[in-house]
């Protein structure tokens, strides 16, 4: 099994699961961005320096681990490495920003469905990729 197989195997249903809970669950959802992005808190700074931390690290082992530029599928993943190493960077060194953004963003309930929705698209094309093709 080569190494983007393998990757796609370990984020697709993540995401899918992640996509599926903002579906079912969207009150529990907006009461957590509530919390974090709306009414700031010591707390919720720290989840945001931790989600920036994670993200950070995430990022940077795919990077390291794909760092393939190539014209089929397998770029996704290193577009999501790329993605998810800037996005934590940025919540680790603007956290303030990250808020305002997060307020700008998330003012609206068809954002949070639209994640979900990019969320399972994902998971389900990297889940489609690593199980069945």
């Amino acid at each position: 099994m080569d190494r983007s197989t393998l990757l796609a195997k370990l984020i697709g249903p993540p995401f899918v699961a992640i996509g599926l809970g903002l579906l079912l669950n969207q009150r529990t959802y907006w009461d957590m961005i509530d919390d974090v992005i709306r009414h700031p808190s010591p707390i919720g700074n720290m989840l945001i320096y931790l989600s920036g931390l994670l993200s950070m690290l995430a990022g940077l082992a795919l990077v390291n681990a794909h760092p393939s530029w190539t014209r089929d599928w397998r770029v996704v993943i290193t577009i999501l490495g790329w993605l998810l190493l800037v996005g934590g960077i940025v919540r680790i060194v603007l956290p303030d920003i990250i808020l305002k953004l997060g307020s700008t963003l998330y003012g609206s309930p068809t954002t949070l469905l639209l994640v979900a929705i990019i969320s399972l698209a994902l998971g389900g094309f990297l889940s489609f990729k690593g199980y069945w093709t």
